[in-house]
């Protein structure tokens, strides 16, 4: 069995999905190490469990010259008992990027970008094992959030680009043994 794979006894226990966007804009810098939230879907989970995440979003550059754009997915644990923005943020491997290009451009064929992440992530066994709190009885949560980020050498402060605010989704499948 490889790292993602399910087990025999794993079968598909949640569906999650979200199609509200955090952010309707990306602030454009320098880095390519500052990404912004863009949306989020909260999972209830179980060490050893296997999620199938999917997210979609399209940004939009109306600047005047080409962007560089990463997109990631990263987690955190939301019954940690820190307030937001939480503790440690996990990126789940593998972070990708692009470049947009101005509608000014050759290449103005990119001026909308679309993004999409695929990727099988297993929890960590060292993942919180369930726990009680209030009337909630039941797995940690984590909180999978799609990353992106906007950056160019001769970036020009204040500049942004739009997150388009239609066609954004993301789906996380949890599999897990049945209890």
């Amino acid at each position: 069995m490889g790292q993602t794979d399910t087990s025999p006894a794993q079968v598909l226990v949640g569906l999650y999905s979200s199609q509200e966007l955090v952010a309707t804009s990306i602030p454009v810098d320098g880095t390519p190490d500052t990404p912004y939230r863009v949306s989020r879907v909260v999972v209830p989970c179980l060490p050893g469990d296997v999620l199938d995440v999917t997210a979609e979003v399209r940004v939009t550059n109306d600047l005047s010259y080409t962007v560089g754009v990463g997109s990631r997915l990263r987690y955190y644990d939301c019954d940690d008992g820190l307030p937001y923005p939480h503790g440690t943020w996990i990126e789940i491997p593998t972070p990708t990027g692009d470049n947009v290009t101005p509608i000014t451009s050759a290449y103005a064929g990119r001026h909308h970008m679309p993004i999409t992440l695929t990727r099988v992530y297993r929890v960590p066994e060292t993942w919180p094992v369930p726990f009680t709190e209030g009337d909630y009885i039941g797995p940690h949560r984590m909180a999978i959030n799609l990353m992106v980020d906007a950056h160019w050498g001769n970036y020009h402060s204040g500049d942004r680009l739009k997150v388009d605010p239609y066609g954004q989704q993301l789906v996380v499948r949890r599999w897990s043994v049945p209890s």
